[in-house]
């Protein structure tokens, strides 16, 4: 079954979505439409790296590292569960971390915004809450991100890691990480809004280690001589309101026909998790990403089954959520190979 997208949800997001990545035949009068448009990014782009270059535009260095986890697409490539797994390597590494995010759709009444206990998605956005509440360590958001890295300095933290942020040059980074989701890769290969490109692939031969969200290594050795690899597990499901939790066998043995939720970049690729895991969607509904949820939004579903969601929409649904809705809780796995080379990079900025 296909995800379906509500209307009031933004169709024309999917439709450019299909051109981008899925060869649709909109790219037929789409893609020239808008290329004029991705003529004028691209000079607004290049005359902005070209200003911080020559210094005609200042940047900034904090008094504390600073690692971009970034992308050079639009959509969800997995940046948030890598800077988790920083975050949680940098503390066995006896380092005092804290993130950094633009904070999407957050309401916050003043920022730089530091989140707490308090926090809600509606001030803070999914993602940082998402962060906050998973590691337990501080988390800034606000448009301005040197003003971010600077409130996590003066709170304690020893190393600053940007959720997203490769394109904010204003802030100097000792580290870039770029994400990349080995099946959607590059799309087209142009820049928005014809392509999902932020910056060309060229960028990613100045990037410092590029991580790759699955396998595509044929692919992958066209552009980058020693990428890392990893992909997304989970072992559990988590009830949304009570944080009640069970082991992914005991549950499916329980209830292996169940529905499906994600408002995330790429819907469809935590549906196929769930199938690869041994559910059965009884039926299963794709939202934008960053999707404000509200209770009018699941009158559909049979509240004789399950519905299952990723961890970044549990955090809006909590206020309103059922007995039977549940989260899937995912990490990166990494080679050890590839986790070593994160921690030498991590380990170089210890003093």
């Amino acid at each position: 079954m296909t995800p379906a997208l509500n209307a009031k949800d933004g169709v024309s997001v999917r439709l450019i979505e299909k051109v981008w990545f899925k060869n649709h035949q909109a790219k037929y009068w789409l893609v020239p439409l808008l290329l004029p448009i991705t003529g004028l990014f691209y000079l607004i782009s290049l005359v902005r790296r070209l200003a911080f270059r020559l210094g005609l535009l200042k940047s900034y260095k904090v008094a504390a590292p600073v690692i971009v986890v970034g992308n050079i697409s639009v959509g969800g490539n997995g940046k948030t569960p890598v800077v988790i797994h920083l975050v949680e390597l940098a503390k066995t590494l006896g380092l005092k971390p804290g993130v950094i995010s633009r904070g999407y759709g957050s309401q916050a009444d003043i920022y730089p915004y530091l989140l707490d206990e308090k926090s809600t998605s509606y001030q803070a956005g999914d993602e940082p809450l998402l962060i906050y509440q998973r590691c337990n360590i501080p988390v800034v958001i606000g448009a301005d991100r040197v003003a971010n890295a600077e409130k996590l300095i003066e709170h304690g933290c020893n190393i600053v890691i940007s959720d997203d942020g490769l394109q904010h040059y204003r802030l100097q980074r000792d580290l870039e990480l770029v994400i990349i989701d080995a099946k959607r890769l590059f799309g087209n290969g142009l820049l928005l809004p014809a392509g999902p490109l932020r910056e060309g692939t060229w960028r990613l031969k100045e990037a410092d280690l590029i991580i790759y969200n699955g396998n595509n290594s044929d692919h992958t050795k066209q552009l980058v001589s020693k990428p890392l690899f990893m992909t997304l597990a989970g072992c559990e499901l988590i009830q949304v309101t009570t944080g009640e939790k069970m082991l992914l066998p005991d549950f499916i043995q329980q209830w292996q026909i169940v529905n499906a939720i994600a408002g995330i970049g790429e819907p469809q690729r935590f549906f196929d998790t769930l199938q690869t895991l041994g559910f059965d969607l009884a039926t299963q509904q794709g939202f934008i990403d960053h999707k404000n949820f509200t209770v009018n939004d699941f009158v559909e579903f049979k509240a004789d089954l399950p519905l299952l969601m990723t961890e970044k929409d549990a955090v809006k649904c909590r206020g309103f959520a059922q007995k039977n809705w549940w989260y899937l809780p995912v990490s990166a796995q990494f080679s050890e190979q590839d986790k070593d080379v994160l921690i030498q990079s991590i380990n170089s900025f210890k003093v």
